[in-house]
């Protein structure tokens, strides 16, 4: 039985730590704007958490009219594709406003019977992301302390102005 490698990310020292993903980006840029190899650096979120936040209440109707909204847009792709081979103009635009039409009615349909499916165990609409509570920036062994001496350097000036 053979052992896996070490993951290369968690085998280098960290450089950096910053509380926002954008404090972690602006110091690889500073790294790269300094000359800096950053194909030696990575940003690695620490501490993830997924957060969910409910956007409302969602009725049937409310289904129905996002299942009608994600139909139409099918349809139009649809409606669009099909269009590349009518002949004419015309035969083009009512295939893609059919399309459309019956890409809503479909997906008005499903999004109705797939919510109504679910017996109000679910009765929120909601969007989910992962956050981290630190944002580390790691470089490889040979290059770290450069990094290190870098970044501090350039927190030394700032904190100075």
């Amino acid at each position: 039985m053979t052992t896996p490698p070490p993951d290369q990310d968690t085998e280098r020292p960290v450089v950096g730590s910053y509380p926002t993903y954008g404090g972690a980006q602006q110091a690889v840029d500073l790294l790269s704007d300094s000359g800096f190899p950053v194909e030696h650096t990575a940003i690695i979120g620490c501490d993830l958490r997924m957060v969910e936040t409910v956007l409302g209440r969602l009725t049937r109707g409310r289904a129905a009219l996002a299942g009608a909204g994600s139909g139409a847009w099918f349809g139009l792709l649809i409606g669009l594709l099909l269009s590349i081979f009518a002949a004419g103009s015309g035969g083009a635009l009512v295939l893609l406003l059919s399309g459309i039409a019956y890409g809503a009615v479909f997906g008005a349909v499903f999004g109705f019977v797939g919510h109504a499916l679910t017996g109000g165990r679910r009765d929120f609409a909601s969007r989910s992301r992962i956050v981290a509570a630190r944002y580390d920036v790691v470089a490889g062994p040979q290059v770290a302390e450069d990094a290190r001496k870098l970044l501090t350097d350039e927190r030394g000036r700032r904190e100075s102005r």
